[in-house]
């Protein structure tokens, strides 16, 4: 267990509480499916870190490294206090040996990041660390951790420097074709990555209401008192099940130049966890160990994934992927279905059962057919 309370720096002293300390926890607790089978994947790949100790001398981590330590603010007993406690305590509590450098940046854009590939560095700007209370930065400091616990640092130096190599191999047609490729699909995963993360914050927070409020206050500003979690959930909500098809291909387009999912569904994909069975186990003390990660199935991870995003689509209310969920279930009247989705309408028919036909096309009794005949499926 470990005890907070503490004034430093001006913050205002924060109850002391005891939090759970999740000892020998393994990344996989709280990773999300996707962002967990491909980290399980590349950590089976024989080769992988020789591999990447060999792109480590192409990718600008030395200059990033530098660049920290000569413009920016380390994070120590001396300076940013309240910071270094929390990044202690964030480490105890995820049981992380090593202690990551952090570092404060002068940028009013509130953000932090993790990178680094040989030793992840953590950086909050200003922005944030103005920005949010002393509550709703440790879950942003637990949040950067469980990056640093399942070595995400690694593949977003990664991902900065593919984003950078494309820009500058634009005129190449196809080579800027094919680093995109790879940059998109990196998206999508780090993406998911940034909800493991979230949950990485909840378990050292273990405060839902700060981890809500941070994220509120990343997407309004510091209004508080102008903003409602439960007002703030429906977005999310509406978010997903408005519009039509058309509404669908926008938030695809909308996302896919992004590496995090936007704050309002990020807001409900923590609070969905949070009230899960899963997350009462781990606060129980039932979670993976970091001993049973080599035994840990690829197959068993992909399976995993796969049906976390079957799941996600079957259960989704977005117009499209209802669609997609209506054709993997042999729906019929495809074509119909998606000019209607187009047109403003729903992907769903809802025409009632027995009003399908004009009425000047409909057949009397007499002329029906035999009542033994194969019945038409009605969706």
């Amino acid at each position: 267990m470990s005890d907070n309370g503490h004034q430093q720096n001006g913050h205002e002293n924060v109850p002391s509480r005891q939090r759970r300390r999740f000892e020998g926890i393994s990344s996989r607790t709280y990773e999300h499916p996707a962002d967990r089978s491909a980290l399980v994947a590349l950590r089976k790949l024989s080769g992988f870190d020789t591999v990447f100790k060999a792109l480590s001398g192409l990718l600008p981590e030395r200059s990033l490294r530098l660049l920290f330590l000569s413009d920016s603010v380390r994070v120590s007993d001396a300076q940013f206090a309240h910071l270094n406690t929390m990044l202690r305590d964030a480490c105890h509590i995820l049981d992380l040996e090593k202690v990551p450098p952090m570092y404060v940046a002068q940028d009013p854009q509130p953000n932090a990041m993790c990178i680094g590939l040989d030793e992840p560095i953590i950086v909050v700007t200003t922005g944030l660390v103005e920005l949010l209370d002393e509550e709703e930065m440790r879950a942003v400091v637990g949040h950067e951790v469980g990056h640093a616990l399942s070595g995400h640092a690694v593949y977003r130096t990664i991902l900065l420097f593919l984003t950078n190599l494309a820009l500058r191999v634009a005129w190449i047609p196809l080579g800027n074709i094919a680093i995109m490729a790879i940059v998109t699909a990196l998206r999508e995963w780090f993406r998911k990555s940034e909800l493991s993360a979230d949950r990485a914050g909840l378990l050292v927070g273990q405060d839902l209401k700060a981890s809500m409020r941070g994220l509120m206050k990343l997407a309004g500003g510091n209004h508080l008192h102008e903003m409602n979690v439960d007002a703030f959930l429906e977005q999310a909500e509406e978010y997903e099940a408005g519009g039509d098809l058309r509404d669908s291909v926008l938030k695809i387009l909308n996302t896919l130049p992004r590496t995090h999912p936007f704050t309002t569904v990020r807001a409900a994909e923590l609070k969905k966890w949070a009230e899960s069975r899963d997350y009462q186990r781990i606060m129980d003390g039932h979670y993976p160990r970091r001993t049973e990660d080599k035994e840990t199935s690829v197959s068993d991870s992909f399976r995993q994934s796969a049906a976390s995003y079957a799941t996600d689509v079957k259960n989704s209310k977005d117009p499209l992927m209802k669609l997609v969920s209506d054709i993997a279930g042999g729906a019929g009247d495809l074509g119909g279905r998606v000019r209607r989705g187009f047109a403003g309408g729903t992907p769903k028919d809802q025409t009632a059962p027995n009003d399908r036909t004009n009425p000047e096309d409909r057949t009397s009794p007499k002329d029906q057919p035999p009542r033994d005949s194969t019945p038409e499926d009605d969706d």
